[in-house]
């Protein structure tokens, strides 16, 4: 537990430290939620659109952050030998792993709660009234994506490309879940991919919660679609994940 304490400290340093981190994982679905509710106006799913932006950008916070953002900061650190080096310490790979990955989560927190504090400010967006529910919520979801996060790392060669592959994944899937808007106008081809993201369900999950004051047990179909995904990601990152450069 020591060794977790310090670890978990040592992350946290480095991700504040870093500005590329912080503008790219914590600030960016912040800065997407300002400059959406300046454009949408009218209602969404029956509510005022700054209230399931708001919503849906607290989704697309969690597939940017415990997907993208922890895939590249793994990434970075296999391809520079950090990765390598830390078998190579006393300190046992599943307490660095579990750091990283509670680390991750601390960061979601925060942005979570000023994307709440945001909306708030900007277009007095209502606290969550049903709080654990939300909680449960926001935990599955960003476990699921950690466990996408750690699978999609064996398959990025290089950290150059790490970035822009993310990018190709996250975007497009926030779009076709309606993590930036409706999708009620798109292709019906559009909405049948949409349909099987996980973000799809999560958005589900926080949307019943946030908008219509259900529970987090009111949506069993999308609480085990996520959970499939999440064993689907963890089967992938037993097979795949590795602790040092790809050679060549």
């Amino acid at each position: 537990m020591r060794l977790l304490r310090h670890q978990l400290k040592w992350e946290q340093r480095l991700f504040w430290r870093s500005r590329e981190s912080a503008v790219f994982v914590f600030l960016f679905p912040i800065l997407l939620f300002a400059l959406l509710t300046a454009v949408y106006n009218g209602h969404i799913d029956g509510r005022p659109a700054s209230w399931a932006l708001l919503a849906g950008m607290i989704g697309y916070g969690a597939a940017n952050t415990a997907f993208a953002g922890l895939a590249i900061t793994l990434v970075s650190r296999r391809e520079i030998g950090i990765l390598k080096r830390i078998r190579a310490t006393p300190l046992p790979p599943a307490v660095y792993l579990t750091a990283v990955l509670v680390s991750i989560m601390i960061v979601f927190a925060i942005q979570v709660a000023s994307l709440f504090a945001l909306g708030r400010l900007l277009k007095s967006t209502p606290w969550p009234t049903h709080l654990l529910s939300l909680v449960l919520s926001l935990a599955l979801g960003a476990a699921v994506f950690a466990a996408l996060g750690l699978a999609i790392t064996g398959f990025i060669r290089s950290l150059e490309g790490s970035s822009a592959v993310l990018n190709v994944i996250v975007l497009p899937a926030a779009f076709l879940t309606g993590s930036f808007g409706p999708t009620r106008h798109y292709p019906k081809v559009l909405r049948a991919i949409g349909d099987v993201l996980p973000l799809k369900y999560l958005l589900d999950l926080i949307k019943g919660i946030y908008l219509h004051g259900q529970q987090f047990w009111d949506k069993p179909l999308a609480i085990g679609v996520l959970a499939g995904w999440g064993i689907f990601g963890m089967a992938v990152a037993l097979r795949t994940f590795r602790w040092e450069p790809r050679e060549g």
